[in-house]
């Protein structure tokens, strides 16, 4: 995947996007640019490249209009490890300034995640084969002999049970057996495994609190290390014992070490940590207010030299953050991007604007997007067999209803359609299997919508009393 990344184009980006975002094109555009611009610069040849930042980028609009789901499906593109952190966590009581360093942390973390799947991937042949023959260990243990007979190859070419020797025949009964686990044949049988288990090591706070997280999960690292490695006895069906014994001998066959340094680099390189909620850090715009501004402005300033580029240490190894990508966002209802400390905003020089979405939108979004609402609750129903169906009249109905709620009462954007939806269906599908039956077929008519939904808008002035 990373590699058909390289030949992604800024235009395909954003039409790869557009398969779940409706909208919202300018964003789209700018998150598209700043991707193809760190393809571009991994292939700058002269010493320039350790010197092109990547423009962070930071987006404006209300709730449920697609920020963060434009920065994480940007990530799944590019397949680059991706993290989301509230900037308002950071103001809460018993945050200190290193706590900031948690994102990068978490950022190194998905990493890791990532790599290792990949090199797993790359060993899974190797690694079913080495299971597979110690399941047959467990099958049919192994007749030790004093000959040169190789296992897997045969004495003679015609094989006489009688005249065969021990070693001969337990070679030929593993044979049998390895066919029947490659087709499935044995997958509910029983076997007894030997399962590691990792010691239960609790360290507790070490010289007052002052050890921080990349400390305390080394030591927590370096002690189950030296701690013996304990087994267990486990009886488990061989599905369940391929999956165990899978994870351990995939283990085996790679070097951590070499994960360790892949991650650091792919971090460094195409690592993106979305910064949300940025306008509750931002000091309102009558300046002296005092108060709770001193801890927001301070959260600010602990922000600004991970955005701006430092070394972050981490249980890993110490990851640069120079060229990791940020991408902030706020609504900016109270405040202003410009309330935000000059430094901070000189950090996010590509600011986007995005649009409230429209009726129209409301009405794409629930019919063209991949994971579109419509087609999630229709794969909810076939799972029960139960076949539903919306006719287009009903799909803009809702969409106008919804519209209509976020205007009355609170813009909470795409969202509110997970409310209409819920109200809309959740009688079906309390009623699903034990009323409506499998092979029926329901189908969400204009007039349906009306009947169902008429509550939800008259009701609106209790809204403020619902949770």
């Amino acid at each position: 995947m990373r590699n058909d990344i390289n030949h992604l184009t800024p235009k395909q980006i954003v039409a790869e996007l557009d398969k779940y975002i409706i909208g919202q094109h300018d964003a789209k555009r700018n998150v598209a640019i700043a991707l193809r611009n760190r393809i571009r610069r991994m292939n700058v040849k002269s010493d320039i490249q350790k010197d092109i930042v990547p423009n962070n980028i930071l987006m404006i609009g209300s709730t449920g209009v697609g920020k963060t789901e434009i920065a994480r499906r940007l990530a799944k593109i590019a397949n680059a490890p991706f993290t989301k952190v509230e900037a308002s966590k950071f103001t809460e009581v018993g945050y200190v300034g290193r706590d900031v360093e948690s994102m990068v942390r978490d950022l190194v973390e998905q990493s890791v995640h990532l790599v290792r799947e990949q090199k797993n991937e790359s060993v899974k042949e190797k690694a079913a084969e080495a299971v597979e023959e110690i399941i047959l260990d467990i099958l049919i243990p192994p007749v030790k002999s004093a000959g040169f007979t190789r296992p897997g190859t045969s004495v003679s070419t015609e094989f006489n049970p009688d005249q065969a020797s021990e070693d001969e025949l337990n070679e030929r009964t593993r044979d049998r057996f390895r066919e029947k686990l490659k087709n499935g044949e044995l997958e509910d049988r029983k076997i007894e495994i030997n399962v590691k288990q990792s010691p239960p090591v609790g360290v507790g706070m070490i010289g007052g609190g002052m050890i921080d997280d990349a400390s305390m999960a080394g030591l927590q690292d370096m002690i189950s290390g030296m701690m013996p490695k304990r087994t267990k006895k486990r009886k488990v069906s061989i599905a369940e014992a391929r999956k165990i014994l899978m994870e351990e001998e995939t283990g085996k066959l790679i070097d951590f070490d070499e994960v360790k340094e892949e991650a650091i680099r792919l971090a460094e390189n195409n690592g993106i940590i979305f910064i949300d909620e940025i306008d509750k850090i931002a000091s309102k715009s009558g300046k002296g207010s005092g108060g709770p501004d001193v801890s927001r402005e301070g959260v600010q300033r602990d922000l600004l030299p991970i955005v701006e580029g430092s070394s972050v240490n981490t249980k890993y190894g110490i990851i640069n953050t120079d060229h990791v990508l940020f991408i902030a966002a706020g609504a900016f209802h109270v405040s202003k991007p410009s309330d935000l400390i000059p430094e901070l905003q000189g950090r996010f020089p590509i600011r986007v604007e995005l649009n409230s979405l429209t009726e129209e939108d409301f009405f794409r979004i629930l019919k063209e997007p991949k994971n579109a609402l419509t087609k999630q609750y229709q794969a909810l129903f076939e799972a029960e067999e139960v076949y539903l169906d919306f006719n287009e009249e009903a799909i803009r109905e809702i969409a106008k209803l919804a519209f209509k709620i976020n205007e009355e009462v609170e813009n909470i954007g795409a969202r509110r359609l997970h409310t209409v939806m819920s109200h809309l269906l959740n009688d079906f599908l309390f009623e699903v299997p034990d009323t409506i039956e499998a092979n029926s077929k329901i189908m969400i008519t204009k007039e349906m919508v009306q009947d169902r939904l008429s509550s939800l808008v008259k009701n609106r002035d209790l809204s403020q009393y619902i949770l």
